[in-house]
C-alpha cells in the first residue's frame, strides 16, 4: 500500500477510534491523529513543511525511527526507560522480505518508494495528469548510490516495479532505453517525457535532516505547475517511511508494503481512495470521518501497528521474562505474534518461502558461471571454485582426510607434525622429492643449526590445505549469497542486503551438518533471530547510514548467533547471550564500500559474521545464560556508537577502505 494512502488510512481510523471511545495501541495520553503525507499544487503553501538541507559533512545523527527519546543512559549504565506503551514487535516478514541487491536501503527502499508515489498517484486520480517528474537524491543514497544501484532501482519502481517481482535481468535494459528515449512509463501505463541525466539529480553534499537516506519526488502538468510532492527516508532493511506518519503513529511505522493490498495476504479489499474534486483541480487529502465498513478494510501493516500484539516486548529483558513467566521458547513467543496477522498456515508457509529463497541463492552463488561481479574493481567471484574445491574432497571430506592420513613418503602428502614426520623431514624424503633446509632458507647451515631446528618447526614444500570444515563451508555459503547480491540477484534482506550472507549461511550449515529436524528447525532459527532483529530495529537502527556496518554485518551476527544457540537447544538466556557476544565484538564496524559497491569489503565481512557468529553461540552455550553485559545495554552502545561515529564512515565511500585502496 502507498505510503501517503497509508498514512490517510491510518489517521481515519484513528479518528473512527476516538470517536468510539477507542484509543490505537501505544498511543500516548497527547495522542492526536494527523494526516496528508503526500503535498498537492494548490495546498503547497498551507501544507507541505518546510525543508532544509544540511551539508553532508560530519554532522549530528538523527535518531533512528525507534530508538529512546533520550540518549542518556541511566546511572545505572542500561538504556534509560521511556513512558510510553510502543513495543519492538513488528512482523518476521518485514524483517525477511524478499528483493534485489545490492542494498536493501539503497535498492529495495528507494524501488518501494518510487512504486509507492506512483500508487499515489493513480489512487488520488493525479496519475494521468503529470507530464514531468523531478527525482532527488539526497546524503547516502546520492554519495554511494551508483555503486548501490539507486538510480536503476529508483526507476524501475516509478515505473512500477517491486523488489519482490522485478526480472532482475531486464533493469539494466530498461533503464538504458529510458535514456535513449528519454520517457519513462509511470507505473507501467503512463508515458511521459523524462530524461534521467537531467530529471535525476543527486546531491552529494546535501541531505535531508530527518535521515541520511532521503528522496524526494516531485511531479508537475503539462503547464510546469506541480501536482504532487513527497518526500521519503529509506532506513535500512527496505524500511520505507516519511516525517508526518513516523511522528504521528509511533516508533513501528515503517513499510514494506507497496499498494493497497498487501503482499503477504490474500485479502484483496482497500479503503476507497478519496474522488477526484468537482471543480477539476488537484485532490485533498483531509482527514474525514468515514463509516465502520470504510474503516475496517485497512492494509495488514496498518493493523499490525494498531493491534495489540499477543506478547509484546520492548527490551531483550522484557523477552526473556516473558519466556520464563510463560514457559516458551523465544521462537514460539514470535510464532504467537505473527499469529495476529496471519493464520497458523500463512505463517509457515511464509518462513518456508524465505527460506528457499535464501537457500536458491546459496545455490546460484556457488554454481555461477560468471567469472566477475559488476563494476569497476573487477572483483572475481570466489565462491563456484570455493564450492566445487569443497565437492572435490581437497579438504574437509573422507577422500580430503585419507589424503591428509597418508603416509608421510608419499606423493603429495602434507606433513602433520608426528614423528615420522619429523624423521621424513630430516631426511629429505618428504613428497618423494629431495628437501632441505639450506634450500628454503638460502643459506649454507651447519651440523649444529640443523640439529637446533629439528622437531621445533614444521617444513613443507607447498601450503597446506586447511582442514577446517566448518568455516569453510559457513564461509563458502556467505561469500556465494553476497556475490549473489552484489551482482543484483535475488535476495533475502536478513535483515539487510549488505549483511544477507550471514544468516542464510549459519543456518544452512546447521541444517546440512547438525539438524535432527531440518523443518522445524527453519521455523525456529527464522524466528528466533527475527525477535533479535526487531530488538535492534526498534532501540537502534539496522541502517548503515545511521550506524555503520555495525547496524549491518553486526546486527545479522547477533541474530545468526541468537538463532544458532537457539537450534542447538539453548535456553532462552543463552540466546539472548549469544546476540550480546555477537554484538559486542562488532561494535564500532564502519561501511566504508570501495567505490560505492557492495564488494570490498562486504562480502568478505559476511563470511567472518557467519564464523563469528557460531563462535559466539558455542561461547553462549558453554555457559548457563549468566552475564554480566546485557543484550540491552550492547543495543544501546551500539546506537550512541553510530551517533558518534563519523559520517564519513556510515555508507558515504568518504573514509576508510574506501579512499585507500585504489579503484584501479
Amino acid at each position: 500500500m502507498s505510503l501517503t494512502v497509508r498514512a490517510l488510512s491510518r489517521s481515519i481510523g484513528a479518528v473512527a477510534r476516538l470517536a468510539s471511545g477507542r484509543q490505537p495501541f501505544g498511543a500516548p495520553a497527547a495522542w492526536a491523529p494527523r494526516s496528508q503525507a503526500l503535498v498537492y499544487g494548490q495546498q503547497r503553501n498551507a501544507a507541505r513543511r518546510s525543508l532544509s538541507t544540511t551539508s553532508a559533512a560530519p554532522q549530528a545523527e538523527p535518531q533512528a525511527s525507534g530508538k529512546l527519546d533520550s540518549d542518556e543512559a541511566a546511572p545505572d549504565g542500561k538504556p534509560a526507560e521511556k513512558d510510553s506503551t510502543h513495543h519492538a514487535v513488528v512482523s518476521t516478514f518485514d524483517l525477511f522480505s524478499i528483493g534485489v541487491g545490492p542494498s536493501s536501503s539503497h535498492t529495495v527502499g528507494p524501488m518501494r518508494a518510487g512504486k509507492i508515489f506512483v500508487q499515489d498517484l493513480v489512487d488520488h486520480h493525479v496519475l494521468d495528469k503529470v507530464a514531468n517528474i523531478k527525482v532527488d537524491l539526497y546524503g547516502s543514497l546520492a554519495l554511494t548510490g551508483i555503486g548501490h544501484g539507486t538510480p536503476n532501482a529508483t526507476l524501475m519502481g516509478l515505473e512500477g516495479e517491486l523488489p519482490e517481482t522485478v526480472p532482475t535481468e531486464t533493469i539494466i535494459s530498461r533503464v538504458q532505453a529510458m535514456h535513449d528515449t528519454a520517457t519513462i512509463t509511470l507505473n507501467g501505463v503512463h508515458r511521459i517525457r523524462f530524461n534521467p541525466d537531467k530529471d535525476m539529480t543527486l546531491h552529494y553534499y546535501d541531505s535531508l535532516p530527518q535521515h541520511p537516506n532521503g528522496m524526494r519526488f516531485t511531479v508537475f502538468d503539462s503547464n510546469g505547475d506541480m501536482l504532487a510532492t513527497n518526500e521519503y527516508f529509506s532506513i535500512g532493511g527496505g524500511f520505507v517511511v516519511n516525517e508526518k506518519t513516523q511522528v504521528a503513529h509511533g516508533e513501528n511505522v515503517f513499510y514494506r508494503d507497496n499498494s493497497h493490498t498487501s503482499l503477504h495476504t490474500t485479502s484483496s479489499a482497500s479503503p476507497p481512495p478519496p474522488p477526484p474534486s468537482s471543480s477539476g483541480n488537484t485532490v485533498s487529502t483531509g482527514c474525514t470521518v468515514p463509516s465502520e465498513a470504510e474503516v475496517t478494510p485497512m492494509d495488514e501493516r496498518t493493523q499490525q501497528d494498531l493491534v495489540t500484539a499477543a506478547l509484546p516486548f520492548r527490551t531483550g529483558k522484557d523477552l526473556i521474562e516473558m519466556c520464563q513467566r510463560e514457559g516458551l521458547s523465544i521462537a514460539e513467543v514470535v510464532f504467537l505474534n505473527e499469529l495476529q496477522w496471519r493464520s497458523r498456515e500463512d505463517v509457515i508457509n511464509a518462513a518456508y518461502r524465505i527460506w528457499g529463497v535464501m537457500d536458491d541463492s546459496i545455490r546460484r552463488g556457488c554454481l555461477s558461471t560468471e567469472r566477475k561481479l559488476p563494476g569497476r574493481l573487477n572483483v572475481h567471484r570466489r565462491a563456484p571454485h570455493l564450492y566445487q574445491n569443497l565437492m572435490r574432497g581437497i579438504y574437509g571430506t573422507v577422500a580430503g582426510q585419507a589424503m591428509l592420513s597418508a603416509t608421510p613418503g608419499s606423493q603429495g602428502a602434507i606433513s602433520d607434525g608426528s614423528a615420522e614426520a619429523v624423521g621424513a623431514l630430516n631426511d629429505g624424503s618428504i613428497g618423494g622429492s629431495s628437501f632441505s633446509a639450506s634450500s628454503l632458507l638460502g643459506t649454507a647451515l651447519t651440523n649444529t643449526q640443523r640439529n637446533e631446528l629439528s622437531g621445533v618447526f614444521k617444513r613443507r614444500q607447498r601450503a597446506r590445505r586447511p582442514v577446517l570444515p566448518q568455516l569453510d563451508y559457513l564461509s563458502v555459503y556467505a561469500i556465494a549469497v553476497n556475490e549473489e547480491n552484489a551482482a543484483g540477484g535475488r535476495v533475502v534482506t536478513a535483515p539487510t542486503n549488505g549483511a544477507a550472507g550471514v544468516i542464510p549461511s549459519v543456518l544452512k550449515y546447521h541444517l546440512e551438518f547438525l539438524s535432527e529436524d531440518p523443518s522445524r528447525d527453519i521455523l525456529e532459527f527464522l524466528f528466533t533471530s527475527a525477535a533479535i532483529g526487531m530488538l535492534y530495529k526498534r532501540g537502534a537502527s539496522i541502517s548503515a547510514a545511521e550506524m555503520g556496518c555495525q547496524g549491518e554485518v553486526g546486527v545479522a551476527c547477533s541474530m545468526s548467533a541468537a538463532a544458532f544457540a537457539a537450534v542447538m537447544g539453548g535456553t532462552p538466556a543463552q540466546v539472548e547471550n549469544a546476540a550480546e557476544i555477537g554484538m559486542e565484538h562488532n561494535l564500532g564496524l564502519t561501511c566504508d564500500p570501495v567505490d560505492g559497491l557492495v564488494q570490498i569489503p562486504c562480502i568478505e565481512r559476511n563470511a567472518l559474521g557467519a564464523v563469528k557468529a557460531v563462535t559466539a553461540a558455542q561461547l553462549a552455550l558453554q555457559g548457563d545464560g549468566s552475564h554480566r553485559v546485557s543484550l540491552d545495554q550492547v543495543i544501546e552502545t551500539m546506537r550512541q556508537t553510530g551517533q558518534d561515529m563519523m559520517s564519513k564512515y556510515k555508507e558515504t565511500s568518504q573514509g576508510g577502505l574506501a579512499v585507500n585502496v585504489p579503484i584501479c
